[in-house]
């Protein structure tokens, strides 16, 4: 299975500050690229946890003693470590978003490169699918997501469109979504088409919801001076870590107790994301997005 080598590897597996006897937890599976590194770190000793709600990724699980594979969404973290007995960690790692595994796998509907179903659940289970989406979706909902998820400046005339022409025909694949929207792209069209695409993936699978859930089971299940390291690929997200990671919320606002003091859910270690290296992005194109920031459990 095509899964890449994993974006900042390196810097993602060296930020954890991984010893041997410690827990870990990779949210995000996809390949097993950054579950095998910190095993190797272990070297045997210590436990890993992994995530993943894709069924494919469990064809890539580990063979090792120390090593679960746990099939869920990471936004149940304190969930199923309960069920495993594990109450604290050492140390949470999460890349976030799409793998280039789905992207390149033209029958999950992620990528616009291709023709197939609109489906883009990661969660092959999940009740809603692309489609659903773009057939049922009231007009504002859809300029919503448009404009919040995907930062599509024609929100408005991008949903209309698709309200107006779904009426007489079906809008059931990537190419059928394609065609429907062709006369109104702006810009350069593949970004145009990769924001729409990421748009709906990011509402398909409720990703936003599932990171805030994340955000809050991690502060409760790591140990105070566990580290947290998380990559993300786009502003939305980027914005809800550094915000999480700064003030414990989700907005940025700073809470204070009753003398004042500012309430810091971690030491922030990065102040600046940490961004891929141009040999890396060469290598691999993702990396091009991709802001990594770690924290320290206070």
């Amino acid at each position: 299975m095509n899964y890449h080598e994993p974006v900042m590897k390196t810097e993602s597996i060296d930020a954890l500050g991984i010893h041997q006897g410690d827990i870990f937890v990779d949210v995000t599976f996809g390949g097993g690229g950054h579950s095998k590194a910190i095993l190797e770190k272990l070297e045997g000793r210590g436990h890993l946890y992994a995530f993943d709600q894709d069924e494919d990724a469990q064809r890539n699980i580990v063979t090792a003693d120390n090593f679960t594979f746990i099939a869920a969404n990471f936004r149940y973290l304190k969930r199923f470590l309960k069920l495993h007995g594990i109450r604290e960690v050492d140390g949470i790692l999460a890349d976030l978003g799409v793998s280039s595994y789905q992207l390149d796998e033209a029958t999950r509907g992620f990528s616009f490169r291709f023709e197939a179903e609109l489906d883009m659940r990661m969660n092959k289970e999940g009740a809603l699918s692309a489609k659903d989406v773009i057939q049922n979706y009231k007009e504002d909902q859809l300029v919503q997501i448009f404009s919040q998820y995907g930062e599509i400046r024609n929100s408005k005339t991008l949903a209309n469109k698709i309200v107006s022409e779904r009426t007489y025909r079906n809008i059931n694949s990537s190419q059928d979504l394609i065609s429907v929207i062709e006369p109104i792209i702006k810009g350069k069209r593949n970004k145009y088409l990769a924001q729409l695409f990421q748009a709906i993936r990011i509402e398909v699978n409720d990703e936003m919801g599932a990171l805030k859930d994340f955000l809050k089971n991690s502060l409760e299940v790591l140990k105070p001076g566990g580290r947290l390291v998380i990559i993300s690929y786009h502003s939305l997200e980027d914005r809800l870590v550094k915000n999480f990671l700064k003030t414990g919320n989700f907005e940025g606002k700073q809470e204070k107790d009753f003398y004042g003091n500012i309430h810091r859910p971690f030491k922030i270690i990065t102040k600046k994301a940490i961004e891929a290296s141009h040999e890396e992005i060469n290598i691999n194109p993702r990396a091009r997005s991709a802001k990594l920031r770690i924290a320290i459990k206070q």
